[in-house]
């Protein structure tokens, strides 16, 4: 036990002094590195103090029709005094994308003083509810807008879905353009069951189910007499398997000399 003690007495000495060497032996090399260093880091932080100087100009550019240029400069002012090189650019970013009506923004710097600001607002393509807006994702960009364009069409769904609701109308729209109609408004009510009002006035009911054949069949069938009485049209009830059912109006129409009352549909099915 005791020549065990001695020995490991005996090593530490003789390990202690193999670093010593080395660190002797390598000390030039260690110095030169450490020179090296100092030296880097002593002309970074100089070049990066000549380079931090502040923002004096931004060159703004971008379509602006719902946000003023005075808007973007007022929320660039705070930011003039940041340099250069330590701007943070994400909160600028941040800043403009936080204004009403902007969209996107890109953020660049703009050697050697300045900075570029790319806006892109957004695009309201529907009205959502009493007092919404939707961009072109379908999202509520505007929970509460103060003036609403009339000409929008108008989409309404439960909350949550209205990126479902725009990507239906959107869908949709185009579609019955191609057939002479105009689409007005796209609802779908709590239960799930969706409706179609047209320019003219005329409802075509969808349903919950096979939403997407039965909108196909309206497309396909039962377009073209709308296209032509819209006038005498109240509603299209597309719930059925293979056919539709017209509701008239205040006019009556005639087939084979019987008048129908406004309070009766006129049901055409069959393999359509």
């Amino acid at each position: 036990m005791d020549n065990k003690r001695a020995q490991a007495q005996t090593r530490k000495p003789i390990e202690v002094g193999e670093r010593f060497v080395w660190l002797s032996a390598h000390r030039r090399h260690l110095l030169a590195g450490g020179l090296v260093m100092g030296v880097v880091l002593v002309l970074w932080f100089a070049a990066r103090a000549m380079l931090d100087r502040p923002i004096q100009r931004a060159e703004i550019s971008g379509k602006f029709v719902q946000v003023s240029r005075l808007q973007i400069e007022q929320v660039l002012a705070p930011f003039a005094r940041q340099g250069y090189v330590s701007i943070d650019l994400d909160a600028v970013k941040r800043a403009l994308e936080a204004v009403r009506w902007i969209d996107h923004v890109r953020v660049e710097r703009s050697w050697p003083d300045g900075m570029r600001v790319f806006v892109t607002e957004q695009v309201a393509v529907a009205r959502w509810g009493d007092s919404g807006l939707l961009n072109t994702r379908g999202e509520l960009f505007l929970p509460e807008a103060r003036d609403l364009p009339a000409e929008l069409p108008q989409l309404n769904g439960p909350q949550g879905t209205e990126a479902e609701v725009t990507k239906l109308y959107l869908d949709t729209y185009p579609r019955l353009l191609t057939v002479g109609l105009r689409l007005s408004r796209v609802t779908l009510d709590e239960r799930g069951a969706w409706s179609l009002n047209l320019g003219s006035g005329v409802e075509v009911r969808l349903g919950r189910q096979d939403v997407a054949a039965r909108l196909e069949r309206f497309i396909s069938a039962a377009s073209p007499v709308i296209a032509t009485r819209s006038g005498d049209v109240a509603y299209v009830d597309m719930r059925y398997s293979n056919g539709f059912s017209i509701g008239w109006g205040h006019a009556t129409h005639n087939d084979n000399n019987d008048n129908h009352d406004s309070s009766q549909p006129m049901s055409i099915r069959g393999n359509v």
